[in-house]
C-alpha cells in the first residue's frame, strides 16, 4: 500500500482525524497553560476560605423611646440558619428560577449566561438602566462570602475561581443552603430566616409562594425592589419571578394565578415603622459618643412614640391637604423645657426621601425670627406698651414693606409683633443694633451663621427646625437654655453603661432675664389669641408663638409653645421654589394645632412660667383693644395684597 505524500514528496499527508487530534492536543496544552497562568495571576491574593461557616456581622443597635418601647433596630440582623429540607419547595425554586435556571447543570459558572449578559449590556449600555452580570447562584455566594462588590475584571475572575472551588467542595444542596442563609435581603436582614421574620413576621418554613417570589425578587436590588420603598415595583418583580417559575416547570399556571390573586401583606410593624428620621439623627450621635460599636447596643432616647405618631400624621395630612397650594414637604420638631426631643419628623415620607429637613435643611426663618428682635428691645428698656408708628421706613437703601402693603400708623410694640408688622421690626432692629439681635438669637440657641444686614430683622437668616425649637425653649421654661438632644443613655446588650446624659448634664444657664422674658412671652401670646397665629389656638391652654413666611412664599413656619414644651413646624419645597400664598398662619399653624390638640392632654403641661408685670400708667393709655380688633378684622377680611416683584426679603 503506497503512502500518501505531501506535494513536495518529503512527508506523508495527515488524515483529517490526525489533524483533528493534533490541534486538539495543541489547544489542550495551550488551554492548560492559560488556566495555569489564569490561576497564577488571579488566585495569588484570594481571600481565606477556611472560615467559611463563621458569621461576622455588624453589631446591632436597638433604639428605645422614653418609656422603653422599641423604635427601631439598626445594624445587621441575622437569624439561625435554616435547613433546606425544612423549607417549602417553592422557596429555593423561586430563587433558582429567577437567578440561575441552570443551577443544577453547571459547575459554578454558566458560559452561555455570561456571553448572553455581555451581549445585552453592549446593546443597552446607553439606556442608563441596570446591566446584567450573568452570575450564577454559586458566583453570587462566592462574592457575598469572600469578595467586595467592586465591579472589575480581577474581582470577576476571582469570583469564577471561588465558584469552581465551591462546586468542587460542596454539593448543590449545601451551596444553595449557604446562599439562602447568607444573602442580603435589605432592611438589615441577612439570610432567608431573618428576611422572613423582618418582612412577614413569620419563620421561613411558613413562607407562601407569593412571599417566596417577593423575597427572590429582592435579589435584583434590595433597596429598589423593597415592598416598603415601592410596593408596586416589588409586586411587578414578584410577578416576573412567578412567570419564571412557571416557565421552568416549578409551578403550574393555576398556582401562578392563585399566588398573584392572594395579595402579599408585609409585616405592619416594619411597614409602619415610625421615627426613622430621628433614628438617623441619633444614630450618628451614638458614634460620636461611644465610637463604632463592637457589640450589640441599646440606646435609650428621649422620643415619645405616641407623640411621634401624632406628629407624623398631622404633618402628612397637612401637606396633603395643601398640595394644590404647592406644598410638597415639611418638618416638625418638639422639645420639652429641658431640651429633650419628644417628636422629630424630617419629612413627609421617609421611604420616598431620607433627606432630613429637621436638621439638615436650612431655610429662611421669616418673621419667626422677630421674637429675637423684640426680646432684644425689651432687654434694652422697651415694653409691650411702648408706642411705635407703622409707616414707610428706609434703612440705607433698604425699604421694607408690610405683607398687606398698608400701614397702621400709631400702634404699640405688642400690636406690631402680634400682627407681624415689618416696618416696626426693621426700625427696632436698627435702633437696638443687628449685632445685638444676633447675639440674642445665639444666646437662646440659634447656631447657624447670622448675617447682620438690616433684612435679618425680618428673618433673612437660614436655620433648621431643630434650631428654632431649641431657641424658643427659653420662652417656654422661664428663660433657661435648652439644647435639643435625643439620647439619654447608651448601654451594651449585657447591661454595661457607656453613656448617661444625666451624669453630666449641660449647665442650666439663665439666658433671658425678667421682665424682658415676661414681656416677650405675653406679646407672643397675642400672636395666637388675636394676631397672625389664631389658627394655632387650642381652647383651654396657655399658648404663644410666632408665624413666619418668606419672600414669594418659599418657606412657611409656625413655632409655638406652652409651659415647658415647644413645637416648630416648617413647610415648603426642597427646591426652594415658591408655594401659592402659603403663610405661616395657615398651613403650618394648622399642622401645629392638629398635632398639639392630641399632644397637650398627654403632656399635662402647666401654664407658661413668668407673669407679666402691670403696664406703666403713662404707657398703658390709648384704645389698644380697638386698634387690635380693627387690625385683626382688616387682615381677615381685607383684599389680598398686590403682587410684588420677586425678592429675597422675608415679608411676614
Amino acid at each position: 500500500m503506497a503512502n500518501t505524500k505531501s506535494p513536495d514528496g518529503d512527508r506523508p499527508r495527515r488524515s483529517f482525524l490526525q489533524r483533528l487530534a493534533y490541534w486538539t492536543l495543541v489547544l489542550g496544552v495551550w488551554g492548560i497553560i492559560f488556566l495555569v497562568a489564569f490561576f497564577a495571576v488571579f488566585a495569588v491574593d484570594l481571600p481565606d476560605t477556611s472560615k467559611l461557616f463563621e458569621v461576622k456581622r455588624q453589631p446591632s443597635v436597638s433604639y428605645l423611646d422614653r418609656s422603653g418601647a422599641l423604635i427601631a433596630v439598626r445594624g445587621s440582623q441575622y437569624a439561625p440558619p435554616v435547613d433546606l429540607d425544612k423549607l417549602p419547595e417553592h422557596v429555593p425554586e423561586a430563587f433558582i428560577a429567577i437567578e440561575d435556571r441552570w443551577y443544577y447543570w453547571h459547575f459554578g459558572f454558566n458560559p452561555w449566561g455570561i456571553v448572553r449578559s455581555q451581549i445585552y449590556n453592549m446593546r443597552n449600555q446607553d439606556d442608563g438602566g441596570p446591566l446584567r452580570g450573568g452570575s450564577t447562584i454559586t458566583q453570587q455566594l462566592a462574592r457575598n462570602l469572600f469578595l467586595t462588590p467592586n465591579q472589575n475584571y480581577r474581582r470577576k475572575a476571582q469570583e469564577l475561581i471561588l465558584a469552581v472551588w465551591l462546586e468542587a467542595r460542596f454539593s448543590k444542596k449545601q451551596i444553595l443552603e449557604l446562599y439562602l442563609n447568607r444573602v442580603y435581603f435589605g432592611a438589615g436582614a441577612y439570610g432567608i430566616e431573618a428576611a422572613s421574620q423582618r418582612y412577614f413576621g413569620k419563620p421561613a418554613a411558613e413562607l407562601t409562594l407569593g412571599e417566596s417570589a417577593l423575597l427572590a425578587g429582592l435579589m435584583k436590588g434590595p433597596s429598589r425592589y423593597s415592598p416598603m420603598a415601592s410596593a408596586d415595583r416589588a409586586a411587578r418583580r414578584a410577578t416576573l419571578v412567578l412567570d419564571a417559575m412557571e416557565e421552568a416547570g416549578f409551578i403550574t399556571a393555576q398556582e401562578r394565578a392563585e399566588a398573584i390573586k392572594n395579595k402579599v401583606r408585609v409585616n405592619p410593624v416594619l411597614a409602619n415603622q415610625r421615627a426613622q428620621y430621628f433614628v438617623d439623627w441619633v444614630d450618628d450621635e451614638v458614634r460620636s459618643l461611644v465610637g463604632e460599636p463592637t457589640e450589640d447596643l441599646v440606646v435609650e432616647t428621649t422620643l415619645d412614640l405616641p407623640l411621634q405618631a401624632g406628629a407624623e400624621r398631622a404633618l402628612q395630612a397637612g401637606v396633603a391637604a395643601a398640595k394644590d397650594q404647592g406644598v410638597q414637604q415639611g418638618a416638625l420638631v418638639s422639645i420639652d423645657g429641658e431640651g429633650r426631643v419628644r417628636a422629630y419628623v424630617g419629612g413627609v415620607n421617609y421611604l420616598q426621601s431620607q433627606y432630613d429637613r429637621a436638621t439638615m435643611a436650612k431655610r429662611q426663618a421669616g418673621s419667626a425670627f422677630k421674637p429675637f428682635v423684640y426680646l432684644t428691645a425689651m432687654e434694652l428698656g422697651r415694653t409691650p406698651y411702648t408706642p411705635v408708628v407703622d409707616e414707610p421706613v428706609k434703612i440705607g437703601t433698604w425699604e421694607p414693606r408690610n405683607y398687606t402693603g398698608q400701614y397702621l400708623g400709631p400702634i404699640t410694640i405688642s400690636t406690631a409683633l402680634a400682627q407681624s408688622v415689618n416696618t416696626v421690626a426693621a426700625r427696632l432692629a436698627n435702633e437696638v443694633g443687628t449685632a445685638n439681635v444676633a447675639a440674642t438669637a445665639r444666646r437662646l440657641g440659634i447656631t447657624s451663621p447670622i448675617q447682620l444686614d438690616p433684612s435679618m430683622a425680618l428673618g433673612a437668616v437660614e436655620v433648621s427646625p431643630l434650631e428654632m425649637a431649641q431657641a424658643y425653649a427659653p420662652f417656654s421654661n422661664g428663660g433657661f437654655l435648652a439644647r435639643g438632644y435625643g439620647i439619654e443613655r447608651i448601654r451594651t446588650a449585657s447591661g454595661r453603661m457607656l453613656y448617661d446624659h444625666g451624669m453630666a448634664p449641660p449647665p442650666r444657664a439663665q439666658v433671658v432675664p425678667q421682665p424682658a422674658l415676661a414681656y416677650t412671652v405675653d406679646m407672643m401670646r397675642g400672636v395666637v389669641t388675636h394676631g397672625t397665629g389664631t389658627r394655632a389656638r387650642v381652647p383651654g391652654y396657655d399658648l404663644a408663638g410666632k408665624t413666619g413666611t418668606t419672600s414669594d412664599y418659599r418657606d412657611a413656619w409656625f413655632v409655638g409653645f406652652t409651659g415647658g414644651f415647644v413645637t416648630a413646624v416648617w413647610v415648603g419645597k426642597d427646591d426652594n421654589t415658591p408655594m401659592r400664598r402659603v403663610t405661616g398662619g395657615n398651613v403650618p399653624a394648622g399642622v401645629w394645632r392638629d398635632y398639639m390638640t392630641a399632644a397637650l392632654p398627654r403632656l399635662k403641661v402647666a401654664p407658661i412660667p413668668g407673669g407679666l408685670p402691670p403696664p406703666p400708667p403713662e404707657e398703658a393709655q390709648g384704645p389698644i383693644d380697638q386698634i387690635l380688633d380693627g387690625v385683626t378684622d382688616f387682615l381677615r377680611g381685607g383684599s389680598p395684597p398686590p403682587e410684588r416683584a420677586r425678592t429675597q426679603e422675608p415679608v411676614y
